[in-house]
This record gives C-alpha cells, sequence and structure tokens, in this order.
C-alpha cells in the first residue's frame, strides 16, 4: 500500500513493544506540541502559532508540562498577549451579565459545580475555554488519521497485520476507538476475523498484566523474597497504563536545550 506521513509513526509504536501502540503515538503528539510551541525552533514568535494559543490557551494538564519544559520566557510571550486577549473577552462577559431568577428549589439543592451544566452566560464562556487546548487540539486533529491508518494497514499491509497480531493489544480507552471505529471502517466478513483477534488480544493482554502485578504483591511475602520478579517490576505503571491510558511513570518533558 501506499505510505503516509502516518504509516511510519504507526509501524514504529507497534514495534515499540508498548502496551498500548496509541498511548504512544499520542505522547509523540504531545511532546511535538511541546517542542513546536517552545522548543529552539521559537514557533511562539510566529503570528499564525501566537494567533492560535492566544484564542485557545491551553489545558491545566499542558500548562503543567509548558512549565516543566522550562522555556519561561517563551511560556511568558505566549501568556502576555493570551491574558491581553482573554482580559478583552472576560470584560465583554461581564459587561453583558445578567444574573438568572432565583427559586427556593434550587438555593435548597447541593452545590455541584463540577458536573452540572453551566446556567450563566460567564459559566458557558468558561466552559468554551476549558474544551480547547493548543496541544489537546494537535493531538485530536491527528489522532483520528492514525485510527483510519491503522485499518488501512490491518487490510493491507501482511507486515502490519503480524505486528498487530503480536502486540501487546490497547489501554482500554483506544480499545474502545478500534471497536466503534471497525463498526464503519470494516464490512461483516472483515468484522468477523477483526473483532475476535481483538479481543483474543485484549484478553490475553489483561490476564498477563493481572498476573504480572499480583506476583509484585506476592514478591512482598518473606518466602518469596528470592523468587524471580520476572516482569513485575514495572507491573503498577504497566496496568495504569491499561487502564486508563497515559504514561504515569514518565518523568517531566524538559527542554534539550
Amino acid at each position: 500500500m501506499k505510505e503516509s506521513i502516518y504509516t511510519i509513526p504507526l509501524m514504529d509504536a507497534f514495534k515499540a513493544d508498548d502496551e498500548c501502540p496509541f498511548c504512544y503515538i499520542e505522547r509523540n503528539l504531545e511532546q511535538h506540541a511541546i517542542r513546536f510551541a517552545l522548543g529552539s525552533g521559537a514557533s511562539y514568535m510566529e503570528d499564525d502559532v501566537r494567533a492560535r494559543t492566544d484564542q485557545v490557551g491551553f489545558c491545566r494538564h499542558h500548562y503543567k508540562m509548558m512549565f516543566d519544559y522550562g522555556n519561561r520566557l517563551g511560556s511568558a510571550l505566549i501568556l502576555s498577549t493570551h491574558f491581553k486577549k482573554l482580559n478583552e473577552e472576560l470584560e465583554e462577559q461581564i459587561r453583558h451579565f445578567v444574573p438568572g431568577k432565583s427559586s427556593m428549589l434550587r438555593r435548597m439543592k447541593k452545590s455541584s459545580p463540577d458536573t452540572a451544566l453551566p446556567k450563566t452566560s460567564i459559566g458557558i464562556w468558561i466552559a468554551e475555554k476549558e474544551s480547547r487546548c493548543y496541544v489537546c487540539d494537535h493531538i485530536h486533529e491527528n489522532y483520528g488519521r492514525y485510527v483510519d491508518t491503522f485499518f488501512e494497514l490491518y487490510l493491507n499491509s501482511p507486515e502490519f497485520l503480524e505486528l498487530f497480531k503480536h502486540s501487546k493489544g490497547f489501554c482500554l480507552h483506544h480499545f474502545s476507538h478500534l471497536v466503534e471505529t471497525a463498526q464503519d471502517k470494516l464490512n461483516d466478513k472483515q468484522k468477523s476475523d477483526f473483532y475476535p483477534l481483538l479481543f483474543d488480544l485484549m484478553k490475553q493482554n489483561m490476564k498477563r498484566l493481572e498476573e504480572e502485578v499480583t506476583w509484585f504483591t506476592e514478591k512482598y511475602d518473606y518466602r518469596n523474597k528470592d523468587k524471580d520478579w520476572g516482569n513485575s517490576r514495572d507491573s503498577v505503571q504497566r496496568c495504569m497504563q491499561k487502564d486508563r491510558g497515559g504514561y504515569p511513570a514518565d518523568p517531566a518533558f524538559v527542554s534539550d536545550r
């Protein structure tokens, strides 16, 4: 099949022997976006990049990554123009704010601001802000193309099919994406082959991790202190990844300058 800019990174992710190749892809996309925004290329000085970061900002997680990355001046330059735009919008929101009508029932209800839908114009405005992030947007814009490429390679590349069959499966988050996307990407015959293969792969590797982390706990029994750890030493972080995705044991991503 014809290669695309997504083919080689996806093949590399499956060759990495990771608990989830799509976590591997997402980490690369995330680090690329941070490096692009704050790295030695000084992309934060480009007008189009600054316009984007001014508009959407960053989520809590990626602000932390930016801080850890180490380019304080670059972050400050991004934040200086972002806050100028943010304050202009805040001023406009406050100027037009009108509180809603009160009711006895609402005053008696227990507050749950994290789960309740916003009831005010300012709440809606902030919810829209919190739904966007320069780095998250970069990941989302590219991730779907990698999922599409997965199915193209699955159907057309014998080499990739073997990598898939001998992989460690996926985290549950990305597993669900493959299950859902296959509904549209595969015909009935292809689904009858794909789903059993995927499900067997997941069951085997979820069971493997259960056994590894269980052995990790049993190694703390004095009777097992001289026995081999096997593959259990890093089973805690790999189980966390398998359950929710990501890399809980990763060190901070920092500038190489």
